[in-house]
């Protein structure tokens, strides 16, 4: 007996020691046959539990009875029984590979189909990034020109600009030596407003010493 090697499903094997028999961790199948009774026992006299199992059903293997030429089985839904060894297989029939191979393929065309329609969103994705590149390109292009067209433009005016800004420096330099020059003709002004009236007070109050000088002197008399 070869164990088994599931493709589709996973099972959880039990073993069973009983004298006279061999316990194999293994999955089996039935075969191509139209039904398969499952007995109570390892023997054809044994008590029918199932009138037929239908081609292709998924077994367990609890035990081997080499002698009786009979296999202890656990089907998917937990019913134990003994079949004869000759109706089991250690592979799915041709319907079951059929089936599988029909959603495997099922499986892979919508899986190609969801991959082409990513590689189509994909190369739209790259034809707008490339037109909006093309875009931008044309735009830093007009940009450029325009930029040095107002270079050009400007050039004059600038030059303009910075001699108008010396020239406005010189008037400001010119503007606080006339400040200073008024300032200092105002401060001569009232220097010498100052020197006349000390003058004036001078020469008033040296006449008004000589009027009482002379005052003060005694007068002669006409007889002398």
């Amino acid at each position: 007996m070869k164990c088994v090697r599931p493709i589709t499903i996973a099972l959880i094997y039990l073993s069973t020691a009983t004298v006279g028999m061999s316990a194999h961790a293994e999955t089996l199948y039935v075969s191509d046959e139209l039904t398969v009774p499952l007995r109570s026992g390892p023997s054809g006299g044994h008590r029918i539990l199932h009138a037929g199992m239908p081609s292709g059903t998924v077994l367990d293997v609890l035990a081997v009875d080499e002698e009786a030429g009979f296999t202890q089985i656990r089907t998917l839904r937990g019913m134990e029984g003994w079949v004869r060894s000759q109706y089991l297989i250690d592979e799915p029939i041709a319907k079951v590979k059929l089936v599988a191979a029909q959603r495997a393929l099922e499986r892979a065309r919508a899986d190609l189909k969801a991959e082409q329609g990513k590689v189509g969103e994909l190369t739209q994705s790259n034809r707008e990034r490339g037109s909006a590149n093309a875009s931008s390109q044309q735009r830093i292009a007009a940009l450029e020109a325009e930029l040095a067209e107002v270079k050009r433009i400007s050039a004059g005016a600038i030059d303009e600009h910075a001699t108008n800004q010396k020239l406005v420096e010189a008037n400001a330099r010119l503007q606080d030596e006339l400040d200073d020059l008024a300032e200092s003709y105002a401060r001569t002004e009232d220097n010498a407003r100052n020197e006349t009236l000390m003058i004036g007070g001078a020469l008033l109050f040296i006449g008004l010493l000589a009027g009482v000088i002379i005052k003060a002197r005694p007068q002669r008399s006409a007889w002398s």
